[in-house]
């Protein structure tokens, strides 16, 4: 009977991976999402509840930051020759700095930080703190790293994600950040549909 069932649970298993990559959406189809109903970009918005994206001017206007209550800033476009700020540049701010150097080009592999930005960004919530995302403009790197946190801490699919963050601020990550997130959430289905089983274990044991 074991065995029967196992290779039951195993079909079901395949069939339910097979349903999730049809259901994901094509890059086409995330991008209409994406650029429907555009609206002027602003300096910062605020996407989830004390999560902030925003563009550079902001990341270096300390008063602004203040006056937002910023603990956290996570900084997408990090290094010498883009935005090269870091945490002594906030030595007079009580704020907790992360810089990521990425480029914003479809070829850059953005995928390596989506784990460690969401766990930045998840910590900082968790205490109450309040975060900033930035790059330079606050649209392609800083959205795709917020779309990734909320895929992997708050269970959205990309869709929802970006359907959330987009209620307050327009965001476009570049093609290849889109494909990223598209093969995050193929990654992170089999991790979902576990936990929500063994949910369903527990509840039912």
């Amino acid at each position: 009977i074991n065995a029967a069932a196992k290779l039951n649970s195993s079909r079901s298993s395949r069939r339910e991976h097979t349903e999730h990559i049809e259901k994901t959406p094509s890059l086409t189809e995330l991008r209409q999402i994406l650029w429907m109903n555009r609206k002027p970009v602003a300096p910062f918005n605020q996407v989830w509840p004390n999560l902030y994206i925003g563009d550079e001017s902001v990341a270096r206007d300390k008063s602004t930051l203040s006056s937002l209550g910023v603990t956290h800033i996570l900084n997408a476009a990090a290094g010498r020759h883009r935005i090269n700020t870091g945490q002594e540049f906030y030595s007079d701010l009580e704020v907790e700095y992360h810089g990521i150097e990425a480029a914003d080009h479809p070829e850059f592999n953005l995928r390596p930080f989506f784990t460690c930005a969401a766990q930045f960004i998840n910590s900082a919530l968790k205490k109450n703190g309040r975060v900033f995302v930035h790059c330079a403009m606050g649209v392609s790197r800083s959205g795709a790293l917020v779309l990734a946190y909320l895929m992997i801490s708050q269970g959205l699919s990309l869709v929802d994600a970006i359907i959330a963050v987009r209620l307050n601020r327009d965001i476009g990550p570049n093609s290849g950040f889109l494909e990223q997130l598209r093969q995050l959430e193929l990654s992170l289905s089999p991790q979902r549909r576990q936990i929500s089983e063994e949910e369903h274990t527990d509840t039912s044991s």
